[in-house]
């Protein structure tokens, strides 16, 4: 299950990496999806989960 979150977690940020125009609802539904995933990983796992939520933070701060 954890390794289905974290595919989810890291398509989720990709896609968010490439696209224009980004709602707070996608960043919304990335940051569960990084948080959904954190609760059950591996410490390997987790690393690339904040990896992740650094990337999604600062498209969030170019987003505003």
């Amino acid at each position: 299950m954890a390794n289905q979150l974290l595919q989810q977690a890291r398509e989720f940020t990709k896609r968010l990496k490439q696209k224009n125009d980004i709602s707070q609802d996608d960043i919304d539904k990335a940051k569960n999806a990084i948080s959904s995933a954190f609760a059950n990983s591996t410490e390997a796992e987790k690393e690339l989960l904040q990896q992740y939520q650094q990337e999604l933070d600062a498209v969030d701060s170019h987003n505003s």
